[in-house]
């Protein structure tokens, strides 16, 4: 029997040299963004107000198979990557499964999670152009330390619109955003007109990444020379996050093994997409047949319990139009969300191939997240960010089927960082405090009420 090491590194050599573009093989395409103004299909003219020209390309490409990384790209990303794949042969034992787990560990970097790979991307595209400024909006804060990583390295100006939950119980993560020459802000937040006008129906609002969205396109379209970038849902960032699962097929073609069930966690989309690309694409072609699970907060359940819709990608509703799975984009989750996963909508690329019924979803309850937080970390010796610990979860309870039935599956799932910026959401976890909330479906109803209509499609 062959013995596979507890940790599956690539060399530099055989590193992606280009991101793997699923759209190009999807046989049926997600709609296309709607643009309020005309309520017309957009074309990528329109979003060069607010996003770099390479950037709004790689958005609406559907055609390109496979975009060369440009070499600072490349150099940037060896400086972190690859990251290694992982067997877990402790959470093996501890479980007493036949399953045979690994997890793509992307918690190597400063940033704490696999945000860093699209980061770097887009402030080399925005310095690329000539632009001097950034901004964005980030949730737990992973994206905004990452950008603030790239943005310092390429001597970009960047401000951070950070959700004021997370701001509030986070205040380290602002502490590392800063220590990288970012801005950062508490949204919603009265220096935008969004911003005020969410705290004016609210002036208590703890935000959502919808306001934080929201204010960070004011800023980027009302700054002559700057650009706004988001850090998911977009098809360009599942594009730059396909170096997760490139690496992982590699990894694993190394030890002659493929996955059964591939798991990740999923708030905007860009883990999940990322690490699933090559798998998906077997799956969509019939070489192979994974089962694909995206697990979500039972907090914020956009793909278990949201619509299939048009809606704005930001709350103050400036933002094109994009059909996917949503919960409206007034949602705003309960503050007593820990961590990220706390967008109203869903990657258009991962509601079409959800939609159409090849992959799986399953929401969560935070306390049984952090039950396999902890478990994990014991047993692995790796604590796992919130976000992360939703795709543990459900790795284990997929883990413990096979116990049951005797079938030593294949499993893999995404581990997209660490939590040691997520302390106070552990300690309410170990002291007893921590409580789960799950919105009813009265809760729900106003942002499906809300939904806009786009003519011939949701009139």
């Amino acid at each position: 029997m062959k013995t596979i090491p507890h940790r599956i590194y690539l060399t530099e050599e055989q590193m992606p040299k280009a991101w793997y573009n699923l759209r190009a093989d999807m046989k049926q395409q997600p709609d296309p963004m709607i643009n309020p103004a005309t309520m017309q299909p957009a074309v990528e003219a329109d979003l060069y107000p607010v996003f770099c020209k390479e950037l709004a390309h790689q958005e609406m490409d559907a055609e390109t198979r496979f975009v060369d990384i440009p070499a600072e790209i490349l150099e940037f990303y060896k400086m972190y990557r690859p990251s290694p794949l992982c067997r877990a042969y402790e959470l093996e034992k501890a479980l007493g499964t036949p399953a045979k787990i690994y997890y793509k560990f992307e918690g190597n970097n400063t940033s704490g999670s696999h945000k860093l790979n699209s980061a770097v991307a887009q402030a080399y595209y925005a310095k690329q152009q000539g632009l001097t400024t950034l901004t964005t909006e980030t949730g737990a804060g992973q994206w905004g330390t990452a950008l603030a990583e790239a943005c310092a390295f390429f001597g970009l100006d960047l401000t951070v619109y950070m959700v004021k939950a997370s701001y509030q119980q986070k205040p380290f993560r602002k502490d590392v955003i800063r220590t990288f020459g970012a801005n950062i802000i508490a949204s919603p937040s009265d220096t935008t007109e969004a911003g005020r006008k969410i705290l004016a129906h609210d002036p208590d609002c703890t935000g959502s990444l919808g306001c934080a969205i929201s204010e960070a396109v004011e800023k980027a379209v009302t700054t002559e020379g700057c650009r706004y970038v988001l850090g998911s849902v977009l098809n360009q960032v599942l594009l730059h996050q396909s170096v997760i699962g490139l690496e992982s097929e590699k990894a694993l073609q190394l030890i002659e093994e493929y996955p059964d069930i591939i798991i990740g966690c999923a708030g905007g989309g860009s883990n999940l997409g990322g690490l699933i690309a090559p798998f998906m694409r077997d799956k969509i072609s019939g070489k192979a047949d994974p089962r694909i699970i995206a697990v979500e907060p039972a907090s914020c359940p956009s793909l278990t319990r949201g619509r299939y819709a048009y809606d704005f990608c930001d709350t103050a509703q400036i933002t094109p139009m994009a059909r996917m799975y949503t919960l409206g984009s007034g949602f705003i989750p309960s503050a007593n969300h820990a961590g990220g996963l706390r967008y109203h909508g869903m990657s258009p690329i991962l509601s079409k191939l959800y939609h159409d019924g090849y992959m799986e979803a399953v929401s969560v309850e935070q306390s049984k997240v952090f039950d396999a937080a902890v478990f994990f970390a014991k047993h692995e010796t790796i604590l796992p960010a919130p976000e992360s610990a939703h795709a543990i979860r459900t790795a284990i309870d997929e883990a413990l089927k096979c116990k049951e039935t005797g079938e030593a599956k294949t499993i893999l799932f995404g581990l997209t960082g660490t939590g040691y910026f997520d302390m106070t959401a552990y300690s309410s976890y170990l002291d007893g405090r921590m409580t789960d909330y799950i919105p009813t479906d009265e809760d729900l109803k106003p942002g499906f009420d809300s939904l806009p209509a786009i003519p011939g499609v949701q009139d």
